[in-house]
C-alpha cells in the first residue's frame, strides 16, 4: 500500500493519498490538486475515488476538479446534499482500491453527513488499521459541534451525536488504530488541537481531554464551552463545497496595476509582505496579511468573500502564491496587483519597535497598548497595561480606542499585530507602532508579565 499525507500549514489542513496496485483514493483534497495528480502519475496509479469526510467549512475543496481530471467518483456520507453527482455511503459500506479495503462509518457530530474511513491493507493483515476521521476526532481534541454543518440543530444536539459517534463507533476500535484527521494545530475547527499530525487511538484515550471517561451530559457541556470565533468565510466555503468549485486555472488572473490604479482601487489593497517590509513603506490604506503566517485563514476572516482585492507584493511569485492561497478559502475576486518596486507615490509606514521600547513607552507616557491575541492566549501571559481586543474583533471595536494617542500593538510573534496596525491605519489612527517579536519576545526578555 502506498500512503502519503499532504499537510498544508497555512490552513492546518491534512489530506491523504492511498494507492494499491494501479488504483488510488484521495481523502479531503485541498483546492489545488496537481500534487495528487503528480503522486498518481509517479506511482503508475489512477485515482478511483475522492472522499470527503464531510463538507468542509474552513477551505474550498478541489474534489470536483480532481474528479473531472481523473474520472474518479466523489464520495460523501449519505446525508450530504450536493449539486453534483456523488456516491453516498452509509454505515458498514465497503469499497476496494486495489488490495486496500475501505470501510465507512457514519460519525455525525461536527456535521450531520460526517463519515470516518477505516483503511485496511489486505496484503498485510497484521498492520494496524488506518482511520481517517476528518473533523470528528482530532489529535488532542474533537470537532466543534457549533459550525455551519450543524444548521438546523443546536450545538448541544450536535455534541450529543458526536458523543455517540465517538463512544459507539470510534472508541470500540483497537488501541493500535492509527488516527489521521483533517486538521492540526491552528485550525478553528477545534479549540485545542495538537501540533502532531497523527496518533493512535490508545494514545488519544490517554491524553485527549474529550475522550476521558465522562457522562454524555458532561461531554456536551465540555465541547460546547469556550469555543473560538467562527470566521465569516466558513458558511461561504461550506456552500461552495456542496456546489462544486471551479478549477483554479479557470479563475481570471489579476492584471498588473499602475500606481494610479492601485491608489484609486475600489476594494481591499492587500499587502502580502512581511511585517518589517510593510512597516518600512507601503501603499497607504493597505491591509498587511503576510504570506509567512496563516495568510489564507486571516484573509478569509477579515475580508468578506466577494470583495475586490488588489495584491501588493515583492515578486511575481508572491502574487501567484497569494492568488492560490486566497482561492483556497473562496476568494475569487483578485482583480490586480502591483510590485512594490514599481510603486511610484508616497508611502505610509508603521514604526517597528522592540519590546524594550514598548515597555519604556508604557511606563513613561500616555499611550495605549493593544494585544490582539485570542482571549485564551492572552490569559496565559500578557504584558501589563495591555487591552485585549482579539484581531477578528478589532475592525468593529477600534472605537473604544483613542485615535489621537500613540498606540502600540502586540500579539504572540508580531504577525497578527502587524495586521492589527494596518486595520488601525485604515481607521484613521496616525501614531501606531508594531511590537516586534510579540509576547514571546517580551517573556524571553524577562519583562514583567501578568496572568489571569
Amino acid at each position: 500500500m502506498k500512503f502519503k499525507q499532504f499537510y498544508l500549514g497555512c490552513l492546518a489542513h491534512a489530506s491523504y493519498y492511498i494507492g494499491s496496485e494501479d488504483e488510488a483514493v484521495v481523502i479531503d483534497p485541498q483546492r489545488d490538486v496537481q500534487q495528487y495528480l503528480d503522486e498518481a502519475e509517479a506511482n503508475g496509479q489512477k485515482i478511483k475515488y475522492v472522499i470527503e469526510t464531510h463538507s468542509h467549512a474552513d477551505f474550498v475543496s478541489g474534489h470536483l476538479e480532481l474528479a473531472k481530471k481523473t474520472g474518479a467518483q466523489i464520495i460523501y456520507g449519505q446525508r450530504a446534499e450536493t449539486k453534483f453527482p456523488i456516491l453516498k455511503v452509509k454505515d458498514g459500506d465497503e469499497l476496494m482500491v486495489g488490495k486496500v479495503k475501505l470501510k465507512f462509518l457514519e460519525t455525525p457530530g461536527h456535521t450531520l453527513e460526517a463519515i470516518t474511513v477505516l483503511v485496511q491493507d489486505t496484503e498485510n493483515p497484521e498492520a494496524p488499521l488506518k482511520m481517517f476521521t476528518g473533523d470528528t476526532l482530532f489529535i488532542g481534541d474533537v470537532g466543534r459541534p457549533d459550525l455551519v454543518g450543524s444548521k438546523g440543530y443546536t450545538a448541544e444536539q450536535m455534541a450529543s451525536m458526536l458523543y455517540d459517534s465517538l463512544h459507539q463507533k470510534i472508541l470500540t476500535l483497537p488501541d493500535n488504530t492509527e488516527i489521521y484527521p483533517a486538521h492540526g494545530a491552528g485550525s478553528l475547527c477545534g479549540k485545542s488541537l495538537s501540533k502532531e499530525t497523527w496518533s493512535t487511538l490508545g494514545e488519544q484515550k490517554r491524553v485527549n481531554y474529550a475522550l476521558k471517561p465522562m457522562s454524555k451530559e458532561e461531554f456536551i457541556k465540555l465541547v460546547t464551552s469556550d469555543q473560538l470565533e467562527v470566521p465569516m468565510y466558513f458558511p461561504k466555503s461550506a456552500a461552495k463545497n456542496l456546489e462544486g468549485a471551479a478549477a483554479l486555472d479557470e479563475l481570471p488572473k489579476p492584471q498588473e496595476f499602475s500606481t494610479e490604479e492601485i491608489l484609486s482601487f475600489d476594494g481591499v489593497v492587500l499587502d502580502v509582505r512581511t511585517p518589517g517590509e510593510y512597516g518600512a513603506g507601503h501603499v497607504p490604506k493597505s491591509i498587511n496579511i503576510g504570506l509567512g503566517g496563516q495568510f489564507a485563514s486571516w484573509a478569509g476572516t477579515l475580508i468578506p468573500i466577494g470583495t475586490p482585492i488588489a495584491i501588493v507584493a515583492e515578486t511575481p511569485q508572491q502574487v501567484d502564491e497569494a492568488f492560490t492561497r486566497l482561492a483556497r478559502v473562496g476568494h475569487e475576486s483578485v482583480k490586480g496587483f502591483i510590485l512594490i518596486g514599481n510603486y511610484r507615490a508616497a508611502k505610509a509606514n508603521i514604526e517597528q519597535v522592540s519590546v524594550f521600547q514598548a515597555n519604556q513607552a508604557v511606563k513613561s507616557g500616555d499611550v495605549q497598548f493593544v494585544d490582539v491575541r485570542r482571549p485564551q492566549e492572552y490569559s496565559l501571559a500578557y504584558a501589563p497595561k495591555t487591552l485585549n481586543i482579539p484581531l477578528h474583533e478589532l475592525p468593529r471595536k477600534f472605537d473604544i480606542l483613542d485615535p489621537e494617542k500613540p498606540t502600540y500593538v502586540i500579539c504572540q510573534s508580531g504577525y497578527r499585530s502587524s495586521i492589527g496596525t494596518s486595520i488601525l491605519e485604515n481607521a484613521g489612527f496616525k501614531n501606531i507602532r508594531n511590537v516586534v517579536g510579540g509576547t514571546t519576545a517580551w517573556i524571553n526578555a524577562g519583562l514583567e508579565v501578568a496572568k489571569n
